[in-house]
């Protein structure tokens, strides 16, 4: 290698990892206009000398490489529970990085190919391409849509109001260019170069004039009082749970304590994901007493635990979210379908069982995907209520929640102990913000180790408990918003945005401007 080409790869390596330092918690966005901006100025200059489109796809990977090293290390924090996963430590933290990397490498490479020499047109392809692959790795594999560029701007409530519309990637697409604007204005040749990089600058100012009318139409609906409470509980658990002697009775105590209990209110009392050890759904009656003398039927208890279903003399395992009575009797119930790879379900098990891989969450080897997600109706004392349950990272997902948009809320159940006190319960709960004002429903989380909220349907924390703390918050309030553009259509709107990108690209590629 020469010396040329070692600088390039070290710009590349540090436009990645700075680029990262404008997603949660720092949300130092600004990052982003030095640094998509010089990313595509390189390449675009590189085209013209560079014969081989393999160099290319490296240059896209070093970049993605760097950019998900620098903000998604905390993976590795899972491994260091079970000393039989820390040798798997060095591989996952580059393995990831690497993989998600090529989907950058993909962009850059195609980018090479098409080989369009106008800026506007090579621009407009540049954003396309990095916004489709974008949703790609959010979608191929179970799909990991962490980290979108968008994320950076999760402080910025009125802009991103406008996700209420055309949603999380087609915003993301228009972000990737508002980013690697000013790379037109240094590149620019002609008057048009300059008015379009200037335009595309001020198309923000329209976001942040729709997120102020959008934030006074949610003020103008009147507040109506929840026909019951809904207390939400946060806990500071250590995962040492899993791996000590530790009673799921002490555990249960402890979460009862939190919950206060009242007699005669009638309260829906949320617990987090997972929170009770070694102990399936079928085994609470064990523990039936400490319910019975806590809770009455004016009360309702929903939690994440492990379940299990007996099929042809074998058992499927599931990570459920389970609705029980104050007499444990089983209320309504729903088994996770995003399942977390490699935590939660190993893929080709029968042949990495043989190399010693298990899943990192469970030791009864990889839990079950459950079937249709389906809104949950609430009945009898509790039946005013119609909410659509998440458990964990399957928050993470745009648009493809559910098809139904006839429910009040989301509740949203979290473990974030896995990652420790990284950035990554941050970045985690990040997107519940997003999926809030997708939805226009409120989002009710409950976590463990993480961010416990009631987050409304314009992004905003109504109430917390902040990460490593313990309590509890109550949902007693709430207006009612109309079904969002986006909740109606989905990404049907960022179909129509591709093929706006598209029209450009081969427009600006056509016309000759001065």
């Amino acid at each position: 290698m020469n010396k040329k080409f070692i600088i390039e790869i070290l710009l590349l390596l540090i436009l990645g990892g700075l680029t990262s330092l404008s997603l949660p918690p720092l949300n130092y966005f600004f990052i982003n206009f030095f640094t998509l901006s010089i990313f595509f100025i390189f390449l675009f200059k590189k085209r013209n000398n560079q014969k081989n489109g393999k160099f290319f796809f490296l240059y896209g990977w070093l970049f993605g490489l760097s950019y998900f090293l620098s903000n998604l290390y905390w993976i590795t924090i899972s491994l260091t529970f079970d000393p039989n996963f820390k040798f798997f430590i060095p591989v996952a933290l580059i393995l990831i990085p690497s993989f998600l990397g090529l989907f950058y490498g993909l962009a850059t490479f195609i980018f090479y190919k098409f080989g369009l020499k106008t800026l506007l047109s090579s621009f407009f392809l540049f954003s396309l391409l990095f916004g489709l692959v974008e949703f790609l790795r959010g979608n191929i594999l179970t799909g990991f849509p962490w980290n979108l560029f968008i994320y950076s701007l999760s402080e910025n409530l009125s802009f991103i109001s406008f996700v209420s519309i055309i949603g999380t990637y087609a915003l993301n697409l228009l972000v990737i260019s508002f980013f690697s604007a000013p790379a037109i204005y240094i590149l620019r040749k002609s008057k048009v170069e300059s008015f379009i990089s200037i335009l595309i600058l001020l198309i923000p100012i329209f976001f942040l004039f729709y997120g102020k009318s959008y934030k006074q139409s949610f003020l103008n609906e009147k507040i109506v009082k929840n026909p019951y409470l809904i207390r939400i509980i946060g806990s500071n658990i250590s995962l040492n749970r899993f791996y000590s002697d530790n009673q799921a009775e002490n555990i249960i105590d402890e979460l009862i304590t939190l919950s206060s209990p009242e007699p005669y209110k009638k309260t829906f009392f949320l617990w987090p994901e997972g929170i009770i050890p070694n102990t399936y759904l079928d085994e609470l009656k064990l523990y039936e007493n400490l319910f019975t003398e806590n809770f009455n039927e004016n009360h309702l208890i929903g939690l994440g635990i492990s379940s299990r279903s007996l099929i042809n003399e074998n058992y499927n395992y599931f990570n459920s979210f389970s609705l029980i009575d104050n007499k444990l009797n089983l209320v309504k119930n729903y088994n996770k379908i995003n399942l977390v790879p490699f935590g939660e379900f190993l893929p080709f098990e029968n042949l990495l069982n043989k190399i010693g891989l298990k899943t990192i969450t469970n030791n009864i080897g990889s839990f079950t995907k459950g079937g249709e997600r389906k809104i949950i109706h609430l009945e009898n004392n509790f039946k005013e209520f119609k909410f659509l349950p998440l458990i964990c990272y399957e928050i993470i997902y745009s648009g493809k929640l559910t098809k139904e948009i006839d429910y009040d809320f989301i509740i949203n159940i979290s473990e974030d102990g896995w990652f420790g006190k990284s950035v990554g319960p941050k970045q985690h709960f990040s997107h519940s913000i997003f999926r809030a004002i997708e939805t226009g429903k409120y989002v009710l989380r409950s976590a463990n180790n993480g961010m416990t909220a009631i987050i409304n349907p314009l992004g905003e924390i109504e109430k917390k408990i902040d990460y490593n703390k313990d309590g509890f918050i109550d949902f007693e309030k709430r207006r009612d918003f109309n079904p969002t553009i986006f909740s109606l259509y989905g990404n049907k709107i960022f179909i129509l945005l591709i093929l706006l990108y598209i029209l450009l690209i081969f427009s600006f590629n056509r016309i000759k401007y001065e």
